[in-house]
């Protein structure tokens, strides 16, 4: 009992409300794409060829998107290691380079989903396109969601609204957009390796 009397000991600090939802909704997430990926492996395992013959090959612009990606996950760290030092510029370039760069993985897929269609690889071919298409059309969808709330940031940002403070929302789109940056690397190998 003498150590909860301890003036010296500090009290354990509570999660902040939005920090659990944010872990909530990611774990949430989480799920989601693993539920996703677990049917890929499954059907993958019960193939008895994987991928059908004739199929074309990943395009190779996959590797620039995934570049795409992991560096805006550095220019959203960037922005947050700012925010902790309260370098208000360094926030307003960070959360405006990972914007950028979140349209261009957008604009990166889009371009890899046309070489494919054009290749006749469409979701309609077989389960191994469905699949594509599934997985990379799932996160894509969550970097577009993204871009919300990393434009609604962005825009505080400029006004000045965080400090070394107060920038929680600068942290909570950081969150977002690690874990978005580590499903892109699995579904990346996945996609490498089942193909």
């Amino acid at each position: 009992m003498a150590i909860l009397d301890d003036p010296d000991r500090t009290a354990p600090v509570p999660l902040a409300t939005g920090r659990l939802g944010m872990r909530l909704l990611l774990a949430s997430l989480g799920m989601l794409f693993a539920a996703c990926v677990s049917g890929l492996l499954y059907v993958r395992s019960i193939a008895k060829v994987w991928p059908p013959e004739g199929m074309p090959s990943l395009p190779t612009g996959l590797w620039m998107s995934t570049v795409i990606l992991l560096v805006s996950s550095a220019t959203v760290q960037w922005a947050v290691s700012a925010a902790r030092h309260d370098e208000r510029p360094g926030i307003r370039h960070g959360l405006l380079a990972t914007f950028v760069l979140g349209v261009a993985f957008l604009v990166s897929q889009t371009v890899n989903w046309f070489v494919l269609v054009a290749a006749a690889f469409t979701p309609k071919v077989n389960l191994y396109a469905f699949t594509y298409y599934l997985l990379t059309g799932l996160h894509a969808l969550h970097v577009l969601g993204g871009l919300v709330p990393v434009g609604v940031v962005t825009a505080r940002a400029f006004r000045g609204d965080y400090s070394a403070a107060r920038h929680s929302g600068v942290e909570y789109v950081a969150m977002y957009w690690h874990f978005l940056d580590v499903v892109w690397v699995v579904l990346f190998i996945v996609l490498y390796l089942a193909g």
